[in-house]
């Protein structure tokens, strides 16, 4: 009997214990009283969201069904929105291929990336959730980029957002036209040149496959492994997307053109002369990932970069995001640029959409974050206004149902708002040549 009810009473503390600190269940988070912008829907005045286990329950009106036992927070006055989505960031002070070539794709950043760099505070800090970090843009092929759900985190396992359920694939393969890879030996000097190499490493990359696809499984048959021909197999299957750094309209044509050839998925990434070639960019059905800037200039391929990007690629229907390329936009300042694209015609709507589903899409997350819908991720920013105000803070930033930045906390308050030695003196360095990236 005593063997009983001491078995009984552990059994209630670890209930107990189990209950308070949400191991195996955690109560509802409800927030009431919010503007909310969906994205997939309308707003919604005196909204209602309903969050649990790291999921979103339900979204609606003020007649929402309430979970009896939830957490309620009065965010009466808030905005509520989809946590943002960023398509292009060198967060987390990773680096990328050395200058021993001009190709890299074996290279992976994500075995550079320090998971507790105060960047990653400063882009939750700004609202961003879900990002892809890029090795950068001084090489043809640079690297594998990353894909990352910004949660509070001890290794960098612990953040990837993985594509497959083999949980073998969890970001793109970033490339580079233009001025970048220019120069250097084993580096091309023409642009000409710089096509004509790309082309052979893929024409390459057939061939181990192809190799493979007759080997039907026998290991006896199959090729030496080599793990960048790996990566380019997984872009030429539609595993793997290719991030395309591009300015003039010329390369921008050139990366579409070479995506044709050999049929992987593109974004196209900067786009600064997209403006002029937006119906080839339409016609291509291939997505734009475009900054803006509010000082231009950096090197002489960007000098007819143009702001208006955005409103001309919406006009020709081309899936247009927007990006950071932090440190060249601060993270902080991320919904600030999708007012810079609305101030030069991009519509609210379009602008919304271009820093959160646009953006999932172009990394193939949509079906898990991008819009505040029942069953999706609940990652998701509470403001303090209008998205595109200048008075308007990122309050709090909830990634999968936690909260991992608040701005009334004083400690976590500074990484918005910066000052004296606020970060360790991070810079973006790993890039060949300076200005705009």
């Amino acid at each position: 009997m005593q063997k009983l009810i001491r078995s009984s009473v552990l059994a209630l503390v670890c209930v107990l214990f189990i209950g308070v600190n949400g191991f195996s269940q955690s109560k509802p988070q409800v927030f009431t009283g919010a503007q909310i912008i969906p994205i997939s829907g309308e707003p919604i005045n005196n909204g209602v969201l309903v969050v649990e286990d790291g999921k979103i329950t339900a979204v609606g009106n003020e007649n929402t069904r309430i979970p009896r036992n939830a957490d309620v927070h009065d965010v009466s006055g808030k905005v509520i929105m989809p946590g943002l989505v960023d398509t292009h960031s060198h967060i987390g002070e990773g680096d990328g291929g050395d200058r021993s070539s001009a190709m890299h794709p074996d290279v992976r950043i994500m075995d550079a990336i320090d998971p507790r760099s105060d960047t990653f505070y400063k882009a939750r800090a700004g609202g961003i959730t879900s990002v892809n970090i890029m090795p950068g843009s001084g090489h043809l092929m640079s690297g594998q980029t990353v894909y990352l759900k910004l949660r509070e985190a001890n290794t960098i396992e612990d953040m990837l957002i993985y594509l497959d359920d083999e949980k073998t694939i969890y970001g793109g393969l970033k490339m580079a036209n233009g001025t970048n890879p220019l120069g250097g030996s084993g580096f091309p000097g023409t642009r000409a040149k710089s096509a004509a190499m790309v082309r052979e490493l893929f024409v390459k990359a057939q061939e181990y496959k192809a190799k493979i696809d007759a080997a039907d499984g026998d290991e006896s048959k199959m090729p030496s492994r080599d793990i960048g021909m790996e990566t380019l197999v997984e872009v030429l299957e539609g595993k793997r997307t290719v991030h395309n750094h591009t300015h003039r309209h010329d390369d921008i044509l050139t990366a579409i053109r070479l995506s044709e050839e050999f049929g992987y998925d593109l974004v196209l990434q900067h786009v600064s002369e997209a403006w002029r070639v937006a119906d080839e960019i339409a016609e291509a059905g291939v997505p734009a990932s475009i900054i803006t800037l509010d000082s231009p200039g950096g090197k002489l391929e960007v000098m007819d970069f143009s702001n208006k990007n955005g409103a001309v690629l919406e006009k020709a229907g081309v899936l247009t995001g927007l990006h950071t390329d932090d440190g060249i936009t601060d993270s902080r300042l991320f919904l600030r640029s999708a007012a810079l694209a609305i101030r030069e015609g991009m519509s609210r709507e379009a602008a919304l959409e271009s820093v959160t589903i646009a953006n999932a899409k172009m990394m193939d997350i949509a079906d898990r974050t991008g819009t505040l819908d029942k069953g999706k991720d609940a990652d998701f920013i509470i403001l303090s206004g209008d998205p595109f105000s200048v008075y308007t803070h990122v309050e709090q930033t909830w990634v999968e149902g936690q909260k991992v930045f608040d701005r009334s906390n004083e400690d976590q308050k500074k990484y918005a708002t910066g000052g004296y030695q606020v970060y360790r003196g991070e810079v973006h360095t790993h890039h060949e040549h300076g200005g705009q990236q």
